[in-house]
């Protein structure tokens, strides 16, 4: 079992050397520079890789990258294994990272919060108190209450 510092050191490796070769050395048109390397997790006992990616472009350009990742696979690790030098080189296993769709989720949510918001300061701009302005008693309230 290896140490934690380890295995980020060995994921953060791979992240690079599987950027750089999606980049320059494959040469698929599927993948070209539509694809962006994330994050990469590495098991502790460095035998699994998992590649977190993301594809500028529609469901269709997912599609054909997902595929083109899955056939350069073989040349990645390759090309993987001669950069870390390690005994075992890890397998990897490609997944497409959801944050672009999170991200877009949150901000759908702000943009609704912020249209709620308005809505509301707008009704409010003409509104009275229902009691006093000020509805807190200060300490010469009593003396005032016991005078009348």
């Amino acid at each position: 079992m290896a140490d934690n510092a380890r295995a980020k050191k060995l994921a953060d490796l791979i992240r690079e050397v599987v950027a750089e070769k999606l980049q320059r050395g494959v040469k698929d048109p599927r993948l070209g520079t539509h694809v962006t390397i994330t994050d990469t997790r590495v098991t502790g006992d460095l035998r699994e890789a998992t590649v977190f990616y993301t594809v500028y472009g529609d469901d269709e350009d997912r599609a054909s990258a997902a595929a083109g990742l899955e056939s350069a696979k073989g040349v990645l690790r390759s090309a993987v294994g001669r950069a870390a030098g390690t005994k075992f080189t890890p397998t990897l296993t490609f997944v497409a990272d959801a944050l672009p769709e999170n991200a877009k989720t949150i901000e759908d949510l702000l943009e609704k919060a912020r249209t709620s918001d308005a809505q509301v300061r707008e009704v409010s701009s003409g509104a009275q108190y229902a009691g006093d302005a000020d509805p807190y008693k200060k300490p010469g309230d009593d003396e005032d209450a016991a005078a009348e």
